[in-house]
């Protein structure tokens, strides 16, 4: 471990320059504007006044993505996020390498700015930072991990950092808090890596701190009054509501009232929700999603490319529900909660 400051912070750029990576602390400073930006050969959704989100100027002639400011973060990012879990970005066969990288890079061409990764998914972390340090100024890059102590914590960090080839996060989080021994440890005022969530902070080492959690609500709840969190990560889909225990219900509030940025996973159930009956695709399941008040974006595991760019189409085309648009995919899924909520039984 590295127990001084400025010598943390020369060991994380020392890393990244022998990792290979170009991007330095300075990057972390210029990239104050507000807005993730899409470069001139991406193409992502059309003008967003009309639908009442935030936008931001680009010099790129190509429609955008509609875009959102992420909560109290105040950065503006596309609504659809490529997601780094339970894709080839984290399988670690060496065939999914070339397809992984290959979904990476069409991601960023496509407009897509924020990318999810973690410390323990596979060599997602390494296969984003082979493509995307050219562009870290243009990204939202956020990890996870799952320590709960402040040595780890550190240590968890910094193998994502030299991974991902850059010295900073814009987003880093505490992975799958399920139980309030969970919470207990992160918040130890001794040894508790609610620590590093401040050390890291003022290192300028991650500029946002966040929370993710897919087991139980009222533990994300909890988390978010006990402590500041700039965004949490949560199942947002149209079966949520039908659980004895509803994310939208018992989260978005909280976080509305905070100001906490909402990012929504498990948008369409690892594709459960698509079976025969049920949604009729990735446009009423990503609409459900992005039309519950207080969420912000969400992000999206790909198998390839071509799925990819079916769902950054049906981003661009998005607009918000209406209320009686919502009950009606709320009703076709009133009978098959519990097998698109399999994913809350993991702890």
């Amino acid at each position: 471990m590295v127990n001084s400051k400025t010598t943390r912070r020369n060991f994380l750029k020392t890393s990244v320059a022998v990792a290979g990576g170009i991007v330095g602390t300075s990057a972390c400073q210029q990239l104050t504007s507000s807005t993730v930006e899409p470069s001139e050969n991406s193409s992502s959704t059309a003008d967003l006044n009309s639908q009442g989100v935030s936008t931001s100027v680009s010099n790129a002639p190509l429609e955008k993505m509609p875009q959102r400011v992420l909560g109290r973060t105040g950065v503006t990012v596309p609504i659809l996020g490529l997601g780094g879990s339970a894709s080839p970005l984290s399988r670690p066969q060496d065939e999914e390498e070339a397809n992984s990288l290959a979904i990476i890079e069409r991601a960023y061409e496509l407009g897509i700015r924020y990318f999810d990764t973690a410390s323990n998914y596979g060599p997602s972390e390494e296969r984003l930072g082979k493509v995307l340090p050219p562009h870290r100024k243009e990204i939202f890059l956020a990890s996870k991990s799952n320590a709960r102590d402040r040595d780890r914590a550190w240590r968890e960090l910094e193998q994502s950092l030299r991974r991902l080839k850059t010295d900073y996060l814009d987003l880093w989080q505490f992975h799958s808090v399920s139980f309030d021994w969970n919470l207990d440890a992160i918040f130890n005022s001794k040894h508790g890596a609610i620590r590093v969530a401040r050390e890291a902070k003022e290192q300028k080492i991650v500029r946002f701190v966040g929370i993710t959690g897919h087991n139980n609500p009222k533990i994300i709840a909890q988390a978010l009054r006990r402590y500041p969190f700039d965004t949490a990560l949560i199942p947002v889909n149209a079966a949520d509501k039908h659980t004895p225990s509803p994310f939208i219900t018992g989260v978005l509030p909280v976080a509305q009232k905070n100001n906490t940025g909402i990012i929504a996973m498990k948008v369409p159930a690892y594709g459960r929700l698509f079976k025969p009956g049920i949604l009729n695709g990735m446009h009423q399941a990503m609409g459900y999603a992005l039309s519950q008040p207080g969420v912000h974006c969400c992000i999206i595991a790909a198998e390839d490319v071509k799925l990819l760019e079916e769902n950054v189409r049906v981003a661009r085309a998005f607009q918000p529900l209406s209320k009686q648009e919502l009950q009606a995919l709320e009703q076709r899924t009133a009978s098959v909660w519990q097998d698109s909520s399999f994913f809350r039984e993991w702890a």
